[in-house]
């Protein structure tokens, strides 16, 4: 994923050097992103430091007790309860710092391009101050300093992942009547249009009485548009000799045994097509030879 979304995006050097050295830890979080949703033109922010939401509390567990993990301070989400739920740090070659916490209804995570180790009892380090300087380029372009790149989500404007949509709410009548009304139009012209007239009639769909309650079901597994979203593709496989050989051959008539056998799978006996009768597959040439060898030039009988 991230070899190829380095060849459409802008990126500090060494992200491509820095993958040969992706450890098991990073790869994990990346991966639960990606079943979350993530496509390969978000990855660029992520990389670049968007702030991510998912709507997963389970992340924040399972990327808590990684190799590496340890307690952090942060900013981020002051509305969480810190000593029930406190941030988490993990250095990498590739995140470098990533930094994870939890929210209201999920987790959400940052990657960051200078860890910082503000604490208690603790002095100031090199890391602290390029820290505060990744913090003035925030303040002055206000776009999050990650570790390949700048990126306009921040917190104020996140990165959704998996949001949570199906969240029950009323309509007035007015409103759910006009509703419905389009929902019937729009069922009605699909009936006519994805089937012929006849079989529409003959078999019409389920008369449902609410048709906007089903507009809050939610969907089983993930909907979106794929992995790769809408971003470009490179093919660098060779293609197959055999596989083009396959696919160019004109398709002919079927062989000449399968019209036989069908012929022969006649049962009545009568009118056998299969040259034992000596006719030519109809059994009208042997009973007109026949008829002329009893009549004469005239029709009259021999």
């Amino acid at each position: 994923m991230i070899e190829i979304t380095a060849r459409a995006g802008a990126y500090r050097k060494g992200l491509l050097a820095a993958v040969a050295r992706l450890s098991s830890e990073e790869a994990t979080i990346l991966a639960d992103l990606e079943r979350n949703g993530l496509q390969v033109p978000q990855l660029h922010d992520v990389l670049c430091g968007g702030h991510v939401l998912v709507d997963d509390p389970q992340l924040y567990d399972a990327w808590r007790t990684a190799d590496g993990s340890r307690p952090r301070l942060s900013s981020h989400h002051r509305d969480i309860d810190k000593d029930r739920y406190p941030d988490i740090g993990m250095r990498g070659d590739v995140v470098r710092e990533k930094l994870h916490g939890r929210t209201a209804q999920g987790t959400w995570v940052q990657l960051e391009k200078t860890p910082a180790a503000f604490g208690e009892r603790k002095l100031p380090t090199v890391n602290d101050l390029r820290h505060l300087v990744d913090y003035v380029v925030y303040r002055m372009t206000r776009s999050n300093v990650g570790p390949w790149g700048l990126s306009r989500q921040t917190e104020r404007r996140p990165m959704y992942l998996s949001p949570a949509l199906a969240v029950p709410t009323s309509l007035t009548p007015p409103v759910a009547r006009s509703l419905t009304r389009a929902l019937r139009r729009i069922e009605a012209d699909d009936d006519v249009t994805a089937v012929s007239r006849d079989l529409a009639d003959r078999f019409p769909p389920p008369d449902r009485a609410d048709l906007a309650g089903e507009l809050g079901a939610s969907l089983s597994g993930r909907a979106g548009r794929g992995l790769f979203g809408n971003s470009d593709v490179w093919l660098t496989q060779t293609p197959s000799r055999d596989a083009t050989e396959v696919l160019s051959r004109a398709a002919g008539p079927p062989p000449v045994e399968t019209e036989a056998w069908l012929r022969e799978d006649r049962t009545d006996g009568s009118d056998r097509s299969d040259g034992s009768d000596g006719s030519d597959g109809s059994g009208r040439a042997d009973r007109t030879g026949r008829a002329g060898e009893a009549q004469g030039p005239e029709g009259e009988a021999a």
